[in-house]
């Protein structure tokens, strides 16, 4: 049975193609690389399907980007191949090897994007969110196998056109979950 990450979110829709936060959304610079699910901040995010923990760590910092508060991520291995990652979490509850039920929570929704940080030379899409009250949100991604990331790759973002091999798209893998 899976389970839709995170129960207190606004809606139980993921992003459709051409709204902010869908798969693949072109953000100019940069294409999107999984769905964001807008909910409260420190929201319990489940996990979907049962796993393995294979990583966490961080995953946003004003470190890398200055108007990005530090969040982490959690991947976690399914039987049936994909790999799930979590992301722009608050707190990580779970740690490599661990593994984790269908439904476990192995984390919060954390606040992405530091509003104070964020100015009129931030990307449209940023400036977008800092303007819909979207900081905080569970950022979705699936791979068949191991990620096998860009070399350019940064915050859930390829700055590479073409779709990495193995991603793909959360939208079918949710279907019949969502409202």
């Amino acid at each position: 049975m899976k389970f839709w990450p995170v129960p207190d979110s606004y809606t139980k829709n993921l992003p459709r193609e051409g709204e902010a936060g869908c798969f693949w959304e072109n953000r100019g610079d940069r294409n999107h690389c999984g769905v964001d699910i807008y909910a409260p901040c420190k929201s319990p995010v489940l996990a979907v399907d049962a796993g393995k923990v294979v990583e966490v760590g961080i995953f946003t910092s004003p470190e890398f980007v200055p108007y990005w508060n530090e969040t982490y991520y959690v991947l976690i291995s399914h039987e049936d191949g994909l790999v799930a990652k979590y992301a722009e979490l608050e707190e990580a509850l779970v740690r490599e090897g661990d593994v984790a039920g269908a439904g476990t929570v192995i984390g919060f929704v954390g606040s992405v994007l530091n509003p104070e940080k964020i100015t009129e030379n931030s990307p449209p899409y940023v400036q977008l969110l800092k303007g819909n009250g979207h900081s905080s949100m569970l950022h979705f991604e699936l791979y068949r196998g191991l990620p096998l990331l860009p070399a350019k790759y940064l915050g859930g973002n390829s700055f590479k056109p073409l779709k990495p091999m193995n991603l793909l798209d959360p939208r079918a893998y949710f279907e019949g979950l969502e409202s």
